[in-house]
């Protein structure tokens, strides 16, 4: 097995937390989930899958993984019971939150925007799970707003990492009055038909408290770069529909 290839982001001024955003690079599963998919939910073998999360779980040194059955909601699982990587998400939301270290909260995308939280402290962590319908619910900001209300803490103090996703270049709403609305307009271009998600989060983060100097991104587009990351807008465009997923987590040292 080839080792699955990943970015690692550091909060400089948080060294107690780390992230880390897998790609497709790496792992046992074959096309069109080649090689690194991570979603039990995409049609994959199971014993390839399991084998790819065990991967990771190891890698990463974690010693809990802690995962929802995604929704595009703005549910949020406060102090998750972790499981082994080998097992199904059982709970269904699209954020959680964690004091305990070792816990892995894992984000599933492929294309969606996977955002990670930390306090200044280093003792409490976050991770949120934002495609389209996140934003336009305002999970960015919510999920701060909730995060921070769970453990008394102040949004000045949080830091954010945004990790590949889908970019404003290839972010095509073509039915955009239905899908956003007027509201959104400062974000859209009408020329292209394209939505600058990442802005979009990022004043979502600052809303709610996030400084700005304290907001970062990985400026990856899954899209356009599809040979390193799952792309669900590609894969949609292809004969073949289906496709795998990465991830985000982020922990607290053990």
């Amino acid at each position: 097995m080839a080792a699955i290839a990943f970015f690692p982001f550091q909060f400089v001024d948080v060294p107690q937390v780390a992230c880390a955003f897998t790609s497709r690079q790496g792992g046992v599963s074959e096309p069109p989930h080649d090689s690194a998919n991570i979603s039990f939910d995409v049609n994959d073998d199971p014993g390839a899958v399991a084998a790819n999360r065990r991967a990771v779980f190891t890698r990463m040194g974690l010693t809990g993984w802690c995962e929802l059955n995604q929704v595009h909601g703005d549910v949020i699982d406060f102090d998750p019971t972790p499981h082994a990587p080998e097992e199904h998400a059982t709970a269904d939301g699209d954020g959680m939150t964690t004091a305990e270290p070792g816990h892995g909260l894992v984000i599933k995308t492929a294309d969606c925007q996977p955002i990670l939280l930390a306090h200044r402290s280093g003792r409490f962590v976050a991770g949120l799970h934002a495609g389209w319908r996140g934003n336009k619910m305002d999970f960015p900001g919510s999920g701060v707003r909730r995060f921070c209300e769970h453990y008394g803490l102040k949004p000045r103090d949080v830091f954010a990492v945004r990790g590949p996703s889908l970019g404003p270049g290839a972010a095509q709403f073509v039915n955009f009055q239905t899908d956003f609305g007027p509201a959104f307009r400062p974000w859209y271009d009408p020329k292209t038909r394209t939505m600058d998600l990442w802005r979009l989060t990022r004043d979502q983060l600052m809303d709610a408290g996030v400084p700005e100097k304290q907001i970062f991104g990985m400026d990856l587009c899954t899209m356009t770069m599809d040979e390193t990351f799952f792309s669900y807008r590609k894969a949609c465009a292809s004969p073949v529909r289906d496709t795998g997923r990465q991830c985000g987590i982020i922990w607290i040292r053990p």
